[in-house]
């Protein structure tokens, strides 16, 4: 498998598992409800993507700092109002 094509489906790995977080951050910032979060499953995921960005910039992945900056945003703001409504 040639290095673009890896690249390519490193991209889209990233796409997929970071995008499919946009839906409950939408709904989350829209209604305030974080009743049905886990505020330490949010704490250590936030913790993993830390660790997984630190590593893409370690190994100058792109598309895993890409994901992980996005993901760590989004996770971020579900981790924020879970704390602020609880």
């Amino acid at each position: 498998m040639s290095t673009a094509a890896i690249e390519a489906l490193g991209f889209c790995a990233a796409l997929l598992t970071t995008f499919c977080w946009l839906p409950q951050a939408w709904q989350t910032i829209k209604t305030r409800d974080t009743s049905g979060i886990s505020l330490w499953t949010q704490a250590l995921f936030a913790t993993g993507i830390v660790l997984w960005l630190i590593y893409g910039v370690l190994i100058a992945s792109w598309p895993l700092i890409g994901a992980n900056t996005v993901t760590l945003a989004l996770v971020l703001i579900i981790l924020t109002m879970k704390l602020r409504y609880g």
